[in-house]
């Protein structure tokens, strides 16, 4: 069981250490948790699939020892299967993987799942919902790019809270979110549908823990306030 499986609901977020300070990444996160973080997000770039190039699976391995928070990666690389096994051996949470990059989808969400994580799809803004229809049945999370991957912050496409709303129709599988996300557009997302919200930037531009708090209360208020009919 990890936390996607097990959010019930709930609405919860984490830090994209991509905006992180990595000489003092340790604390960065800790940082992130005091303000209530649930996760924290780990983007892996190739420098091939999308235009820029980060960090890999030897961070994670270093990383996850120093958190009790699960690390979820995201894999915006082109054979994302030839990093699965390193990112698995370095105990992250889960890993989710562009289709765009994936040949054989269902046989690359097995190899996640056979290891012992969570397994996603991480749809780019302009990738149709439907696209996932037919691998619904092996996947824990959809994770929906309200920017086009590749750099930190960059600003919400809102057409995304559209996308998010059509994979609510479609299944009950957690959306998460990342790309924009603050105070002001955490409840734009929360109330079209998402439970987990990534948040880079606007995290890391202050105090991580007043930033992410305010992000969460955000989302959380306008669950709240759509369940009430409150406009």
């Amino acid at each position: 069981m990890g936390l996607f499986s097990q959010l019930g609901g709930r609405l919860v977020g984490g830090p994209s250490i991509l905006a992180a300070n990595f000489a003092h990444l340790a604390d960065e996160v800790r940082k992130a948790e005091e303000g209530g973080a649930e996760l924290i997000h780990f983007d892996t770039m190739d420098n091939h699939f999308v235009p820029n190039l980060t960090i890999g699976p030897v961070v994670a391995a270093s990383l996850v020892p120093e958190t009790d928070l699960p690390v979820d990666a995201h894999l915006m690389v082109e054979n994302p299967d030839n990093l699965i096994p390193a990112f698995l051996d370095a105990g992250v949470a889960s890993i989710s993987v562009q289709p765009e990059a994936v040949t054989h989808l269902h046989r690359t969400l097995e190899m996640i799942r056979s290891g012992g994580a969570e397994a996603g799809v991480a749809l780019n803004p302009t990738t149709s919902p439907e696209i996932v229809e037919w691998a619904l049945p092996y996947l824990d999370f959809i994770l929906v790019m309200s920017v086009n991957p590749g750099f930190g912050g960059q600003s919400f496409i809102t057409e995304m809270a559209d996308k998010i709303r059509r994979l609510r129709e479609m299944t009950d599988l957690p959306i998460e979110v990342d790309g924009g996300i603050n105070e002001e557009t955490s409840s734009i997302v929360a109330e079209a549908g998402a439970r987990v919200l990534v948040a880079g930037s606007a995290v890391y531009k202050g105090e991580p823990d007043q930033e992410m708090r305010k992000i969460l209360e955000s989302g959380r208020r306008a669950i709240g306030q759509a369940s009430r009919g409150v406009s």
